[in-house]
């Protein structure tokens, strides 16, 4: 059984267990099923708005993809949740993905 298959398997038996869907969402990413992987990071952010580790990632999946301005919002959104959290970490790479970003466009 594939790392991929393990994890599908997992989420099905658990599907609200955060970290197992989040590993899920990045392991289609790496297998190249990026626009499976932005529907999960959709429905991740969606159903687990807190888990501050999302927003970095699907982000950076967005500007990948030529979509910018959602990107945009989804780092801001992540910023206000690394602020609510405290999670300086998060909100220094979030702060300096869209800063990146904005410099870009």
């Amino acid at each position: 059984m594939t790392r991929l298959e393990q994890l599908e398997k997992m989420h099905v038996e658990d599907p609200n267990d955060v970290f197992v869907f989040y590993a899920l969402t990045k392991e289609y990413e790496y297998n190249g099923l990026e626009d499976l992987a932005l529907q999960y990071y959709q429905k991740l952010m969606d159903q687990h708005p807190d888990y501050v580790g999302l927003y970095y990632h699907f982000g950076k999946l967005l500007e990948k993809h030529g979509r910018q301005e959602e990107a945009l919002t989804v780092y801001n959104t992540g910023l206000n949740v690394a602020k609510q959290q405290n999670d300086t970490f998060a909100h220094g790479e979030l702060l300096n993905a869209r800063t990146n970003l904005e410099m870009e466009m």
